[in-house]
């Protein structure tokens, strides 16, 4: 029998953090390695408890949700842990900076439970969770910020074709969206997005997408 998901919940709201241990537990794929409501005691239990998944709000007392995200799943973690944020702010500067920050995913409080299931079950898989419509606002409002001024973009490992893919990837595109624009099958995506994410030593997607922007590999 497979081991269950062990998930860490992070949120300073009570009732919140109850309705979402609820919902976790009652799953038998999942379990509820520990809780908490502060960004600071999020950090600490992570790092005892080494949960699979950590469920972060981003507005907590102490230390915020994207910091305790950056102390978790930074680029300089060397154990980074998963992190899916799950917040009632749909602010496009919290979903850049949280992204930024390390995290696999990001989801509204006002999601079905199905839909927060499905998340934390796609970020423990190693995947990404991030709605290509979220990618599409992210870029048209915060590429200018995110691409570095002026010079060449550096030297890059990818193939022309790896990266007509990461371009496609870095402008929301699903995988089935990229093959049918590219004439390709999924499975094909699939095998140039792991080589992307191996060539450029990336975790995920959401972090490809970052790192395309920021890199200026894609304008």
């Amino acid at each position: 029998m497979t081991a269950p998901i062990r998930v860490l919940i992070c949120d300073d709201q009570v009732l919140v953090r109850t309705g979402l241990v609820t919902i976790v537990d009652a799953q038998p794929d999942l379990e509820v390695a520990g809780e908490c409501g502060d960004g600071r005691a999020a950090v600490e239990l992570a790092g005892r408890l080494r949960p699979d998944v950590v469920v972060m709000d981003i507005r907590m007392p102490l230390l915020d949700g994207i910091e305790a995200t950056r102390l978790l799943a930074g680029d300089q973690v060397q154990h980074p842990v998963k992190v899916l944020v799950v917040t009632t702010f749909n602010l496009d500067e919290y979903v850049y900076e949280a992204l930024r920050a390390g995290a696999s995913g990001f989801l509204l409080k006002d999601a079905p439970p199905a839909q927060l299931l499905h998340g934390i079950r796609t970020v423990a898989s190693g995947a990404a969770l991030l709605d290509p419509e979220v990618t599409r606002q992210l870029v048209g409002r915060y590429a200018a910020r995110i691409r570095p001024a002026g010079g060449t973009p550096p030297k890059t490992p990818l193939t022309p074709r790896e990266l007509e893919v990461l371009r496609l990837v870095a402008n929301g595109l699903s995988n089935s969206e990229i093959a049918e624009a590219l004439v390709i099958s999924p499975e094909t995506v699939k095998t140039f997005v792991s080589r992307i994410l191996t060539k450029l030593q990336l975790r995920d997607r959401v972090q490809a997408v970052v790192h395309a922007y920021r890199t200026g590999l894609v304008t």
